[in-house]
């Protein structure tokens, strides 16, 4: 993936902050599930298939969550992270991500908003790279629409 936010170059903000979010900002760990359920059911609204959370709050320090999903085109990928990343930044917290990746190429695109990581795979790259074997010891949620079409957690 290439880079595509001049951010990068920046150090990456601690995920462990007092203070919540704002544009580009880390959320507060207490509202970090919120935001991973209020980014899956954006995703959801755009039809993302295979929907999880991984929680990897006692695993890593990477990131309290993983949001996993996958698109079944170039259009669809680019469809769920843009409603994602809109829907995020139009909502209460105004969290706009701190480092974006893979809009070039759209096999898989990544939306870091520092506590909260998004995941919005092609189906043979998210297989390829396995992110759910690899925290095979996350604790998961998976998210799938709800009967009507409302949305919702399974």
């Amino acid at each position: 993936m290439s880079t595509s936010d001049s951010r990068s170059r920046e150090k990456r903000p601690a995920r462990k902050v007092a203070a919540a979010g704002g544009a580009g900002k880390p959320v507060a760990d207490a509202s970090s599930a919120e935001l991973a359920r209020e980014a899956a059911q954006h995703a959801l609204a755009k039809k993302a298939e295979d929907l999880v959370v991984l929680d990897l709050r006692t695993l890593s320090p990477i990131a309290d969550f993983f949001v996993i999903a996958t698109g079944l085109s170039d259009v669809h990928v680019r469809a769920i992270a843009d409603s994602v990343q809109e829907g995020l930044l139009a909502g209460s917290r105004r969290a706009k991500p701190w480092h974006l990746e893979g809009n070039d190429t759209l096999r898989w695109v990544l939306l870091d908003y520092v506590t909260v990581v998004v995941h919005v795979f092609q189906r043979g790259t998210r297989e390829y790279y396995g992110l759910e074997r690899f925290w095979g010891d996350a604790p998961r949620e998976e998210i799938a629409d709800a009967p009507g079409g409302a949305g919702g957690a399974a």
